[in-house]
């Protein structure tokens, strides 16, 4: 059985047209792992197409969650890039990462939400009190919003 990526590449190749139905038996892991291998060739088109894909056969994958935020953060999506970060995040509850926390907040402050990255961004310190990306962030997020120094 072909993998997923040489599956995508094969429908490109031949001009057909995608549909879900073409890749629906695969799981969220595999299309994690193709979206993956179609950015590093350059075939980021393809590897959107296959991230809508997986949102809309596997929405409550971990997976899927994490690679199509990541996809949306890489096309300045902020608005999606959001719900989909909020979405993992909520899932995850307090084993989120620090990295999709960051992600979270670079996605609201690009989207000029303030406020809301600063409040993101003290949840995150309520997981990891001393890690130095957030705190930067918090200061910065503080600075900005016109806080000043802002006990944490």
């Amino acid at each position: 059985m072909a993998n997923l990526a040489e599956v995508m590449m094969s429908i490109a190749h031949n001009g057909q047209q995608f549909s879900v139905s073409q890749v629906a038996r695969y799981t969220p892991e595999e299309f994690r792992v193709a979206i993956q291998a179609l950015m590093g060739e350059g075939h980021d088109g393809l590897a959107y197409a296959l991230g809508d894909a997986g949102l809309a056969l596997h929405p409550e994958s971990e997976d899927i969650l994490a690679i199509t935020s990541l996809l949306a953060v890489v096309r300045e999506d902020w608005p999606q890039a959001i719900d989909l970060l909020k979405q993992l995040i909520d899932m995850q509850g307090t084993l989120a990462t620090v990295f999709s926390h960051s992600m979270l907040i670079r996605a609201l402050r690009c989207n000029l939400d303030l406020a809301e990255a600063f409040e993101a961004c003290g949840l995150a310190l309520s997981l990891y009190p001393n890690h130095p990306e957030l705190l930067k962030e918090y200061d910065a997020l503080a600075s900005a919003l016109g806080l000043g120094a802002v006990t944490r």
